[in-house]
Order: C-alpha cells, then structure tokens, then sequence
C-alpha cells in the first residue's frame, strides 16, 4: 500500500488550514484540516477530513472519519466509518460500520459492514456480509458469496470448463492450431 498519496501543501499560503462546511456544497475543497456537516464535495484534498452527515465524491487524505456520510472513491492511510457508506475504499487501516461496494486495506475492522468486496492482509469483523473476501487472516462472523479457496477453486475448474470447451469444439468442428 506504498503507493497510498501523503497530502503535502505546496507552500503554506496555498490552503488554509482549516476549512469548515456546514450545509454547503463545493466542487474542490482543499485545506490541511476539513470538517463538514450536511454539506457535499466533488473533491476533497486533505491531510485529515472529519464528514457528519456529508457526501464526497472523491477523498484523498491522510485520515478521513465519516458519520453518517456518502463517499464515492476513498483513497487514505486511515478511514473510519460509521453507519456510512462507500463506493470503494483503499487504506492501510480500515475501521467501519455500514456499506461499501469494495474495501481494499492491509488491516480492516469491520462492525456489521455489507460489501461486494473485501480485500485485505488482516480482516477482523464482528458481522460482515460479502461477495468476495480474499485476506491472509480473517477472525470473526462473515459470510461469504466466494472466499479466498473459492476463488482459487472456481478459477481452476473455469479454466478446465474453458479448456474442454475448446477441445470439443475443435473435434466438432475439426479445426486444428
């Protein structure tokens, strides 16, 4: 997860240092410090977002926590959520409560969390429902549509399927390579 952004100002007059919304709405907000409440944002650039009742389209920070939010494409060392919801979040360190369409983090914590996908070294959980969850190291309540052995399982007996297809339709068809 090295690749995950650092926020850094490029002087110290390009951005105040803290930026505080309240039932407003921004297309780009950058600052070192942005609070928001009942407000929405296209863009947000920061080094710490704190979202009460908020929707983002696309967060890159350092540290974002997010009450009762909306967030479209989260990209942070640190996200914790509660009772909110995201399209996709990628962080060193997840905690969270409520929805996302993909979490990918090298350490997730999840209280009762609905996903389509989770991705991550250590996922520990007190109720999560998902599509997929590939980790190295899962603890807790999850159920899962297709899991890290059903994954490798469903690829290896896809990729005989496929093959015998082939080879069928080849003596069918009497095509040859």
């Amino acid at each position: 997860m090295s690749d995950i952004p650092t926020v850094e100002s490029e002087s110290e007059n390009d951005q105040p240092q803290v930026m505080n919304m309240t039932q407003s709405s921004a297309e780009a907000v950058r600052a070192d410090l942005v609070r928001m409440h009942q407000s929405a944002a296209q863009t947000i650039v920061s080094s710490d977002v704190e979202l009460h009742q908020a929707a983002a389209l696309e967060v890159k920070t350092e540290n974002v926590t997010a009450h009762e939010s909306a967030l479209g494409l989260v990209n942070a060392v640190t996200v914790n959520m509660e009772n909110s919801g995201a399209g996709a979040l990628r962080a060193e360190t997840v905690q969270m409560n409520g929805y996302a369409g993909a979490v990918v983090a090298g350490n997730a914590e999840m209280g009762t969390t609905y996903s389509g996908m989770v991705v991550g070294r250590e996922v520990r959980a007190e109720r999560i429902q998902s599509a997929v969850l590939l980790a190295r190291h899962v603890e807790g309540d999850i159920q899962v549509m297709l899991d890290t052995r059903g994954a490798l399982i469903a690829g290896v007996i896809g990729g005989m399927l496929a093959g015998v297809i082939v080879l069928i339709g080849r003596l069918i068809f009497g095509r040859k390579s």
